[in-house]
């Protein structure tokens, strides 16, 4: 069974058959959203909407320890994350679709590992990597098949949120390597690691950056959602596929 995680412009998969909803709790309080259980084909899949059913949870205020627990309390073969990014490199264009490769963590004040006490126990994790390469792979191979385009490799820059950053932290992010920016990469791919789930994720370049291209004086907010509007639509058949051959 293949987890996914679904951000801004991704609330559900209306592909699912069978479908069922549960309430879950978890040691770190409740997820953002029920799990949505279902099947396309013969394929499991379970599903949660990252800010909520109704988009209400901002990227600072959402509870990943949860989120992470109870998809892992299902254990699926891996966690494909969906997430809608800024464009800081020079050759991407809204619509994008990229497999990140990296991640900065620029956030702050987040419940960022399971391992804390008095709860907790230490352990520390290898995270040079930050995502599963066979999921990555595989998503790339799947992609291959249906004739997408999806870029492999970007370096994701986490920003704390939820206000859009300045054209000067862009210059900033550029100048440390990143290629893409979002507010809600990390900590979900440190705590699936420290629970030994794969992870990976899809993003999807929703507008440039601040400073960058058509965002140079603003970003168009308006623009943002008709571009998540078409590009999820390729997201969709995607997953779709990948859950199809997953093993």
């Amino acid at each position: 069974m293949l987890a996914v995680i679904g951000g801004s412009g991704l609330s559900e998969l209306t592909s699912l058959h069978r479908v069922q909803r549960r309430q879950v709790t978890t040691p770190y309080g409740e997820p953002s959203s029920a799990l949505t259980f279902g099947r396309i084909g013969e394929r499991e899949l379970v599903f949660l909407a990252r800010h909520g059913d109704g988009h209400t949870i901002p990227p600072h205020q959402i509870n990943y320890r949860a989120n992470i627990r109870a998809l892992a309390d299902c254990a699926p073969s891996g966690i494909v994350a969906v997430a809608a990014v800024g464009g800081i490199r020079a050759d991407l264009a809204p619509g994008d679709l990229l497999v990140p490769h990296q991640i900065i963590d620029y956030t702050w004040g987040r419940q960022a590992t399971y391992h804390q006490l008095p709860e907790g126990t230490l352990r520390h994790i290898d995270f040079t990597e930050p995502y599963d390469a066979g999921l990555r792979l595989r998503l790339l191979a799947v992609a291959a098949r249906l004739g997408l385009m999806l870029g492999d490799g970007a370096v994701y820059a986490a920003t704390q949120g939820p206000r859009l950053e300045t054209a000067a932290e862009i210059d900033r992010l550029q100048r440390d390597g990143a290629d893409v920016v979002g507010m809600t990469g990390m900590p979900e791919a440190a705590l699936a690691r420290e629970l030994d789930v794969p992870y990976a994720a899809i993003n999807i370049v929703a507008n440039h950056a601040a400073g960058r291209g058509a965002s140079r004086r603003a970003i168009s907010l308006a623009e943002i959602d008709a571009v998540l509007a078409t590009a999820m639509q390729s997201v969709r058949r995607l997953i779709e596929q990948l859950i199809g051959h997953d093993d």
